[in-house]
C-alpha cells in the first residue's frame, strides 16, 4: 500500500501496481460479519502535482542528456512549464490528456493581462508545445494541444551593433594598469573577434585553445562544437592575459580549467561580464551595450567588409542560415548603395 495526497492536502491509501493480468484474491479466513469488501475500482489517476512534476522532470532530463542543452536554457524551460502546470492544477486539471487548447489559449490570455511581453509568452507557448510534443512521442497523451496554437506577432528588434569607431573605444576602455583591466581586455577582444556567446566565453576551457593555430575550438547551443578564427591581435592579449595574470589570479595549486578566472580564482560569470559591459560603456560615453553587442557587431563589421553569409552563419553557430540573416537588414543601406553603384540595371 503506498500513500499520496488527495489534492486538498490529506493522505489517502493507494494499492501498489499488481503484475498486468493477475486478478486481485481475496484474503482468506476473515471473522464472519466483518464489512464486506467493496469492489476494486480502477486505480485514480495521480494529482496534477505528482504525475505532471514526473513528467516535467522527465522531460528536462531529455532536454539535458537527449538534446544537450545546457543548465541556463534548462532553466529556463522548468521556470516556464512551472508556471504553466500552476495555471492547469488551479483549475483542477489532473490529466495531461484532458488538457484542450482552449486551457492554453487561457494561460496564454492571462499572461498578457498581467502585462507580459509578447516576445515572453511566444518563449513559454514554445516551451509547452515541446512538452506535449514529448508526452506525445512517448505515448503519454494522444495528441499535442497546443500544436496549432500561433504565438503573439512579435516584433523583431534589429539588431543594434556599434559602429567600428564605438567598437575600439569599448575595447580600449579598460585599465592596462591593473591585472584586472588585462584581463577585462582580453575577455572583449576574445568575444569580438570571435562572435562568442557570453556563455561560450565563461565556459571556454584551456583546452578548448588553439593559439598557435588562430583558432577555439567552442562548445556552442546543443553542445555542437566550431572551430572559430581568433586573429592576431585578440591572440596576443589572450596570451598576455594567460601569461602575466592568469597565474595570479588561479594560484600554485589551482586545478581550474577555465581560461577566464576572477581575482579570486574563480571562473568569470554571465553577469559579471554583463555588468562589466554595461559600465565600460556607459562610463565611455557609449550607447547601451550588452555581451551580445559585441557578437552583433561582429556579424555585422564582417557582413559589411563583404564575408560570406554562410561563413559568418558557421562562426556564429547558428543552425538555420535565417537567424543570420537577420544582420544583414542591419546594413541595408550600405547594400543598396552597392547596388546602385556596380548593378548595370540600377539606373534608368
Amino acid at each position: 500500500m503506498g500513500a499520496e495526497e488527495d489534492g486538498k492536502g490529506t493522505p489517502q491509501v493507494v494499492p501498489q501496481r499488481e503484475a498486468q493480468g493477475t486478478p486481485q484474491r481475496e484474503p482468506q479466513g476473515e471473522a464472519q460479519g466483518a464489512s464486506q469488501r467493496e469492489p476494486r475500482e480502477a486505480p485514480q489517476r495521480e494529482s496534477l502535482r505528482g504525475q505532471m512534476g514526473n513528467y516535467l522532470g522527465d522531460y528536462l532530463s531529455h532536454l539535458r542528456v537527449g538534446r544537450g542543452y545546457g543548465p541556463n536554457t534548462v532553466g529556463g524551460y522548468r521556470n516556464d512549464l512551472k508556471g504553466f502546470l500552476a495555471y492547469l492544477e488551479g483549475r483542477g486539471l489532473g490529466d495531461p490528456e484532458s488538457v484542450t487548447a482552449g486551457e492554453v489559449e487561457g494561460f496564454l490570455t492571462g499572461l498578457a493581462e498581467e502585462g507580459l511581453k509578447p516576445v515572453s509568452r511566444a518563449r513559454k507557448l514554445s516551451a509547452v508545445k515541446g512538452f506535449f510534443a514529448y508526452l506525445r512521442d512517448e505515448g503519454l497523451v494522444s495528441k499535442n494541444p497546443a500544436y496549432q496554437i500561433k504565438g503573439p506577432k512579435l516584433d523583431k528588434p534589429l539588431p543594434k551593433p556599434l559602429g567600428r569607431e564605438q567598437m575600439e573605444t569599448l575595447i580600449g576602455a579598460p585599465n592596462l594598469a591593473t591585472s584586472e583591466g588585462l584581463l577585462n581586455r582580453a575577455m572583449i577582444e576574445v568575444v569580438y573577434a570571435g562572435g562568442l556567446r557570453v556563455t561560450e566565453m565563461c565556459q571556454l576551457t584551456l583546452g578548448q585553445l588553439r593559439l598557435a593555430d588562430g583558432f577555439l575550438r567552442v562548445t556552442g547551443k546543443g553542445a555542437k562544437e566550431r572551430l572559430v578564427p581568433l586573429g592576431e591581435t585578440a591572440a596576443m592579449w589572450l596570451g598576455r592575459y594567460l601569461k602575466e595574470v592568469r597565474p595570479l589570479f588561479a594560484g600554485a595549486k589551482s586545478e581550474r580549467r577555465e581560461v577566464f578566472l576572477n581575482p579570486k580564482g574563480a571562473p568569470i560569470t554571465r553577469n559579471h561580464f554583463y555588468r562589466l559591459i554595461s559600465r565600460l560603456a556607459r562610463e565611455a560615453g557609449l550607447p547601451e551595450a550588452s555581451p551580445h553587442t559585441l557578437r552583433h557587431s561582429f556579424a555585422t563589421h564582417l557582413l559589411e567588409g563583404g564575408a560570406d553569409l554562410r561563413a559568418v552563419q558557421t562562426m556564429l553557430g547558428h543552425a538555420s542560415l535565417a537567424t543570420t540573416e537577420r544582420y544583414l537588414k542591419v546594413e541595408d543601406g550600405r547594400l543598396q548603395q552597392v547596388h546602385r553603384r556596380y548593378h548595370p540595371r540600377s539606373e534608368k
